[in-house]
C-alpha cells in the first residue's frame, strides 16, 4: 500500500448518496465462498473460527479505533488472501455475528471520489460507484464499509485499493479481431498512432489539431486496420443494482505469485484492466483457485476474467 500525493481532508458533513437495499434484494456471499470450496456447510465456520486467532480489528479510515468505538467491530487480518468477520458490539464486548467474506489486500489503486453507496444496513454489506480522476465509473464491494461509512463524504479524494476474487479466469481469445474499413477512422487511427510515436509516447495540448493536418505517406497507411481484441484492457460492472461489483474484465498480467488460505491453493496475478491515455493503469490484484490451466498463464499474458472486484480504503494510504 503507497501513500498518494494529493491532498486529503475532510470534506463538510455532506455524505455521498446512499441506495438502501433490502435483504431479498441483497446476494449474500454463498457464491463468493463457492469460489472456494463446494463444502461451505463444514469449511467456511472453521474458517471463520481459525481465523478469530488471527485477526486484528479493521480501523480504515479511523487510526483511533478501538472495540468500544462503534457499535460494530470488524474483524481483519494482514494476509494478502482472508476472511473479514463483522460482529455486532455492546458495550465494548462482542454480541453477535453478522456477516462474513473473504478478502484480497492490494497494492495497487487509484485516487477516486465516492459518487454513491448501495447498502444494505443490516447486513453491512456495500457497494461504491467510484469516479476515477479520469473518470472512469468503477463498482466494487467495501471491504471496509462497516468502519469507515460514518467518515464517508461526498467530493473527497480518496486513494482507493482494489483487488478480486476470479470466478473463472483463462487467456483472451487471441484470434477474434475486428477489421476497421471506414476511412476516417482509418486516418484517426494512423494518425494518432503516428503522433504520439514521434512525441515520445507523450499525447500533445494540440492533438485533435496535428490530427487534422496530418497527411498519410503511402497508400498502405490508409489500407484497413486489423485490430486484436485479444490484446486489449477492458472492465465492464454488472447490470443488476448492489451486483455491479461482479464484473467482467480483460487485461495484460503484470505480476504472478502463489499464496493460501487455510488449506486452500491459490494464484494471485496483478492485471491491468484500463489503460487510457494520461491516466494511470487500473491494475487489480486478482486471487483465484490454482488448477492445472491458470498454471499456464504467465506474467504478460492477456486474460479475461469474470470477478467479484473489492475496493478498501485506508487512512495511512491517504496524503495529508
Amino acid at each position: 500500500m503507497t501513500t498518494q500525493v494529493y491532498k486529503y481532508s475532510q470534506h463538510p458533513d455532506v455524505r455521498p448518496i446512499t441506495i438502501t437495499l433490502t435483504d431479498e434484494q441483497t446476494a449474500g456471499h454463498g457464491d463468493h465462498w463457492r469460489i472456494l470450496t463446494d463444502n461451505i456447510e463444514n469449511d467456511v465456520p472453521n474458517w471463520l473460527q481459525n481465523s478469530i486467532d488471527d485477526a486484528t480489528i479493521a480501523a480504515g479510515l479511523n487510526p483511533a479505533l478501538t472495540k468500544d468505538s462503534l457499535p460494530h467491530l470488524l474483524l481483519s487480518c494482514n494476509e494478502m488472501c482472508h476472511i473479514n468477520q463483522v460482529l455486532a458490539m455492546k458495550d465494548g464486548k462482542p454480541q453477535n455475528f453478522i456477516n462474513a467474506f473473504p478478502c484480497v489486500n492490494s497494492p495497487y489503486g487509484l485516487v477516486c471520489k465516492i459518487d454513491r453507496i448501495i447498502a444494505n444496513p443490516s447486513t453491512k454489506d456495500a457497494v461504491l460507484r467510484l469516479i476515477s480522476e479520469d473518470g472512469s465509473v468503477i463498482y466494487a464491494f467495501d471491504q471496509m464499509y462497516t468502519v469507515n461509512q460514518p467518515l464517508y463524504r461526498q467530493g473527497q479524494q480518496y486513494f482507493v485499493n482494489f483487488s478480486a476474487w476470479a470466478y473463472a479466469i483463462e487467456p483472451s481469445n487471441k484470434d477474434e479481431v475486428i477489421l476497421v474499413e471506414d476511412p476516417e477512422a482509418i486516418r484517426y487511427h494512423r494518425a494518432y498512432n503516428d503522433i504520439v510515436a514521434k512525441n515520445n509516447g507523450v499525447i500533445p495540448a494540440d492533438l485533435d489539431k496535428q490530427i487534422d493536418q496530418w497527411q498519410a505517406d503511402t497508400d498502405e497507411e490508409l489500407a484497413p486496420v486489423e485490430i486484436n481484441l485479444g490484446n486489449m484492457c477492458a472492465y465492464l460492472f454488472g447490470e443488476t443494482l448492489g451486483q455491479e461489483d461482479e464484473a467482467w474484465c480483460q487485461g495484460q498480467v503484470l505480476g504472478k505469485q502463489q499464496q493460501t488460505l487455510y488449506d486452500r491453493q491459490l494464484t494471485v496475478f496483478d492485471v491491468a484492466i484500463l489503460r487510457e491515455p494520461d491516466a494511470d493503469p487500473f491494475v487489480v490484484r486478482v486471487a483465484t483457485p490454482t488448477t492445472e490451466s491458470v498454471q499456464k498463464i504467465e506474467v504478460n499474458d492477456y486474460i479475461q476474467a469474470n470477478i467479484w472486484l473489492q475496493a478498501a480504503i485506508y487512512h495511512e494510504n491517504q496524503a495529508d
